[in-house]
């Protein structure tokens, strides 16, 4: 009996060690700001605290947290001081609402990514392109080009000049001996590309007139503080001709796959129903 007893003393002290212990670190996390009887600690603002920040900076930046915090609960007190029960009833369905289309995204979402194909062929891709060519039409010019970009100081710059001008192959054999010391270039390469990537890859054309721009075989030579640029425009798509495959292609493949996934969901629906009027789970009177 002596022995339960001094079981039970023991048992107590250490209830009063954790309770005693629960309470200093209660203590110990002090409120930084406090309006009525809600708090606001350091730990709900610290990881909206920018890294390496003076003590100083530091000091206005916690301020700011605590007075938009303030002035939020102040508000939310004001608010539901003066809130009709007609009103209070409609935002308490508008948040239900809210709440239940997150758990059902976010359920449907997680579906979505275990279920759905996401892969779409080139053959698939060339199906949809050739049924649906009518909605492809351009709604800027697209221009194809070769292009190069050397320094002004280059040392054989009339020759890749010459060469370039060239539809000669043993001109192009030239050229291409000279790849190598060119800032950048872009030849015989298939894309079709908008006016606007062409002049924001070449700085100077940018106060070229569109006009000038859209001439096949027009040799442009241009000069700046970088070096010289020569262009010349190999073929033009005009406005409203059906765009090139190529250029559609990333385009066609979201729409197949939301195309997917709006059957996917379909599906889904469908299942959920069948299988909830199945197992007595849905009933209509």
């Amino acid at each position: 009996m002596r022995k339960i007893y001094l079981l039970l003393c023991v048992q107590l002290l250490i209830s009063c060690d954790l309770i005693t212990f629960k309470t200093q670190n209660i203590q110990q996390e002090k409120p930084i700001a406090t309006v009525y009887n809600k708090h606001l600690y350091r730990k709900d603002i610290i990881d909206l605290l920018p890294k390496k920040m003076s003590k100083e900076d530091s000091t206005v930046v916690v301020k700011g947290l605590i007075n938009t915090w303030a002035k939020q609960q102040l508000f939310l007190i004001k608010a539901e001081e003066n809130i009709s029960e007609v009103n209070s009833i409609e935002i308490e369905k508008l948040v239900n609402d809210y709440k239940s289309s997150l758990y059902i995204n976010n359920y449907k979402e997680r579906l979505i990514k275990q279920k759905l194909d996401t892969i779409v062929s080139d053959v698939q891709v060339a199906a949809y392109y050739e049924s649906n060519k009518s909605n492809f039409r351009l709604n800027d010019e697209l221009v194809q080009f070769d292009y190069i970009h050397f320094g002004n100081e280059h040392l054989e710059k009339d020759d890749i000049i010459k060469s370039f001008k060239s539809n000669k192959e043993e001109d192009r054999e030239s050229l291409e001996r000279h790849l190598l010391s060119l800032k950048s270039y872009r030849l015989q390469d298939s894309t079709w590309v908008t006016l606007n990537f062409l002049k924001g890859k070449i700085p100077p054309l940018g106060i070229e007139s569109k006009e000038n721009l859209l001439k096949i075989s027009k040799f442009i030579q241009k000069e700046d503080s970088l070096g010289v640029y020569l262009v010349s425009v190999k073929n033009i798509l005009q406005k409203s001709n059906i765009a090139p495959l190529s250029h559609v292609t990333e385009r066609i493949k979201q729409i197949i796959l939301h195309k997917r996934k709006r059957e996917l969901i379909r599906e889904i629906e469908k299942t959920l129903i069948n299988d909830a009027i199945q197992n007595k789970n849905f009933k209509e009177y």
